[in-house]
């Protein structure tokens, strides 16, 4: 039987209308400190390839050197160099292509993706990228696909293979295959301008990367060595330049090309230092700048000594170490924080941490990692970190603060099982199955915002339907599940009906109870 169409009302339709509006507004309500984050890591990124691309260069003009000196060995390596440039800068420019059209599309044609004002614009990706017939989400999927099929040719360390494979991967992740969608749509549809530039800052550095994989590559099938020991020096390697007070500087001492069965004699500050190894090593106990000076004398095949001098600067620096919350940049009260704590050069299990008595606790999480459990919130936390050096000491790396806060609110929502079994939440808004409402017993709560995903305990909330007069019918919930009276008029109401889950109450972990400002909207299908 045709089912015949109710007449949706000129008053029904423009509340239709302002719904729609008002989940488009919710759904573009990015939170600014994400978008900022994108705007970081870009910049990284940026700095990154930049970085890289230096290096690269370095070796294009090793490779040009190499060529004059023995352009009959060289020559072939030399041309399969140029050939990547040209293979990379063709991807890089079509990427930096891309992001100027994107921020022209989101900013106007003054727009400047390096300081784009619309970062939250969900709009300027989709159409550059994925718009009917003119979308260039395909032209980028193909060009990553033969520039990483035309360098694996080049290689045949399996290692290396796969490490270019992984960085110039067009899969789809596989937790997201099951949403249907292409690489191009998965990274480009209703993403914010921000990140979509941020991906393809990103797909650059991974160019620049992969670019300077092959140059070395290339470089070690001509045996380098070869055509650059035209010289001799004296070289000072040290194990870092930067050095936390308290520890040591640690340098080898070597003449490159020098002949392995004679040793040359070593002065520093113009006394002989005898090693066998050629480490030098000295203690370091004030902050500041210095050098290691001096020189070496080696005896060539005619007997007679050569003097060659070294100079090598190092820089002592205050003891410091890396603090982070794992989910994001505050700590919650009341909440196991997970947070990461590293110190350059020193082993996890080597690392400690404490907080002033009163403001909480923290402890090892047994992983490498620790948890924090602050007490008051909007005040200041700080966290000492403490590590054990190379001679069993415990060494103080700073404090570090972090603000308190409380958890935020979380959002209500319906757990239910899919056809597939699997656990769907329902969130409102959309039709939901009447077999799905009735096979559920209440609803639940948590934070699930893609960095915190926090369980929450409902302890009451309310129904409001509608009878046909319009009369609205509130009934109360038991608790967490819904009550009787609730089921019976869940049994009663018929496709397209509609009610609405308000007053919700729930607490957290951190023991605080909240009316939640969020109603839920279920719509019969």
């Amino acid at each position: 039987m045709k089912i015949k169409k109710q007449k949706v009302s000129p008053r029904q339709k423009m509340i239709n209308l302002m719904y729609v509006l008002l989940m488009a507004m919710l759904a573009l309500n990015v939170s600014s400190d994400v978008l900022n984050g994108f705007t970081l890591v870009d910049e990284s990124l940026s700095k990154s390839s930049d970085n890289a691309g230096k290096q690269n260069d370095a070796l294009y003009n090793a490779f040009e050197g190499y060529m004059e000196q023995n352009p009959e060995k060289v020559r072939e390596w030399y041309e399969r160099a140029y050939e990547v440039k040209e293979m990379s800068d063709t991807l890089y420019n079509l990427a930096e292509r891309l992001k100027i059209r994107i921020a022209k599309k989101a900013d106007g044609e003054k727009g400047d993706f390096k300081n784009l004002v619309n970062r939250e614009d969900l709009e300027a990706s989709t159409q550059v990228m994925l718009a009917p017939g003119s979308g260039e989400g395909e032209l980028l999927y193909n060009a990553i696909t033969e520039y990483r099929n035309n360098i694996l040719k080049m290689v045949t360390d399996s290692v290396q293979k796969e490490i270019i494979e992984t960085t110039l991967s067009t899969d789809v992740p596989r937790r997201d295959i099951s949403l249907l969608k292409n690489w191009q749509e998965y990274h480009f549809e209703n993403m914010p301008a921000i990140a979509s530039i941020t991906l393809l800052t990103k797909i650059q550095n991974d160019v620049r990367y992969v670019e300077g994989e092959i140059l070395h590559t290339l470089a070690n099938n001509i045996d380098m060595g070869d055509v650059r020991v035209n010289q001799i020096r004296a070289l000072v390697i040290p194990t870092s330049k930067n050095v936390v007070r308290g520890s040591d500087f640690t340098a080898q001492i070597i003449l490159a090309a020098v002949d392995s069965t004679q040793r040359p004699q070593i002065f520093i500050e113009d006394k002989l230092f005898e090693t066998e190894s050629g480490e030098y090593s000295v203690r370091c106990n004030k902050t500041g700048d210095y050098s290691l000076n001096g020189y070496m004398l080696v005896n060539d095949g005619a007997g007679i000594q050569t003097r060659y001098d070294f100079s090598q600067h190092y820089t002592v620096v205050e003891p410091t170490a890396t603090v982070s919350a794992s989910l994001m940049n505050v700590l919650y009260a009341g909440f196991t924080n997970p947070v990461s704590i590293s110190v350059p050069g020193v082993p996890a299990n080597k690392i400690s941490a404490t907080i002033a008595q009163g403001s909480g606790s923290i402890k090892s999480d047994g992983k490498g990692g620790f948890v924090v459990v602050p007490n008051k919130i909007g005040e200041e936390i700080k966290i000492g970190v403490t590590a054990k050096n190379e001679e069993g000491k415990n060494q103080s790396m700073g404090e570090y603060s972090f603000r308190v806060r409380q958890l935020p609110d979380p959002t209500p929502f319906i757990e239910y099982k899919d056809k597939d079994g699997n656990t769907q939440r329902y969130r409102g808004g959309a039709p939901f199955s009447k077999q799905s409402l009735m096979s559920t017993d209440g609803i639940v709560a948590a934070i699930d915002d893609g960095l915190l995903n926090i369980a929450f305990k409902v302890l009451s909330f309310e129904t409001v339907f509608y009878d046909n007069m319009g009369n609205a019918i509130p009934l109360k919930s038991q608790g967490t599940q819904f009550s009787k009276q609730q089921k019976d008029m869940f049994r009663n109401l018929g496709r397209g009906k509609r009610f609405y889950i308000s007053h919700v109450t729930a607490i957290g972990p951190d023991n605080v109870e909240r009316l939640l400002p969020t109603t839920l909207e279920v719509i019969i299908n």
